[in-house]
């Protein structure tokens, strides 16, 4: 066999070196990570150890692809239209938005938009702590017109993560209530923790409220609510730190599990 040539691409957030024939079919990849070259024929072997021997970094494992795991399967077969992993931070605003802008001058900010910054702040955050094992997904729609605004899956457990704009402003928390500036107390805290259960029994596992703070906040509480976390966004990174709970296959199923929007729809 010659022509072969190598092909750089990522997948799941993963660098792989794809080796391909002159028409554009794949014989084998090389996931650098992972430190294994997977051929699709054996014939080929020797073609394309050659063709891979300035990209190899260390010793390699070459071989047939290894069997997907369920997760894995799980994802192969999920329509595009019901999987949420591709969801932005703030999807369900960005689309609201985009459908009614609003009028082009108001007296005040777009609540909104001040909305849609929280969620975009929490979640740069979050994707952040992929690196050490962490998967989140964004945007996960409930029955009743409901969502957790992010589901955080990790060795630490999953959170149901509420971002909430506070730049600038007091914060007052007592027990499950929450008063913003001069704004009434409202039980927002309750409503978190009510989804957190919801996708606890979506999920078949414990998941934990948290209610991030987007922006530098004067935080003041009063009386601790019971279950919650409350972070400001510089503090969400402390959540990579959690472990024991999960092992990277439970992660990946959980994932699998989240990410098909019919999981979401019996709750």
């Amino acid at each position: 066999m010659s022509g072969l040539r190598v092909v750089p691409a990522f997948r799941h957030h993963r660098e792989r070196l794809y080796v391909c024939r002159p028409d554009g079919g794949n014989v084998a990849w090389y996931d650098r990570e992972a430190g294994r070259v997977n051929l699709l024929g054996e014939d080929s072997r020797d073609e394309v150890l050659a063709v891979l021997k300035p990209f190899l970094t260390g010793p390699v494992t070459v071989g047939p692809p290894p069997v997907p795991t369920p997760a894995e399967l799980a994802r192969l077969t999920l329509h595009p239209d019901d999987d949420l992993a591709p969801n932005r931070p703030g999807e369900a605003l960005l689309v609201a938005i985009d459908r009614d802008p609003g009028p082009s001058r108001r007296l005040r900010p777009d609540p909104r938009r001040r909305a849609l910054a929280a969620e975009e702040t929490v979640g740069k955050v979050l994707d952040g702590l992929e690196g050490a094992g962490w998967l989140t997904l964004h945007s996960v729609p409930l029955p009743g017109g409901a969502r957790i605004h992010h589901l955080l899956i990790g060795p630490g457990g999953v959170f149901a993560v509420h971002a909430l704009y506070a730049r600038k402003t007091r914060v007052l928390v007592a027990g499950l209530t929450v008063t913003l500036g001069r704004r009434e107390a409202e039980p927002l805290l309750r409503g978190l923790r009510a989804d957190a259960d919801r996708a606890s029994y979506a999920l078949t596992a414990e998941v934990r409220p948290v209610l991030a703070l987007a922006g530098r906040a004067r935080l003041t509480v009063t009386a601790e609510p019971r279950g919650v976390r409350i972070l400001q966004d510089p503090e969400l990174g402390t959540l990579a730190g959690l472990g024991g709970v999960l092992k990277p296959a439970d992660v990946e199923a959980l994932h699998a599990m989240a990410r098909d929007r019919n999981t979401w729809g019996r709750v």
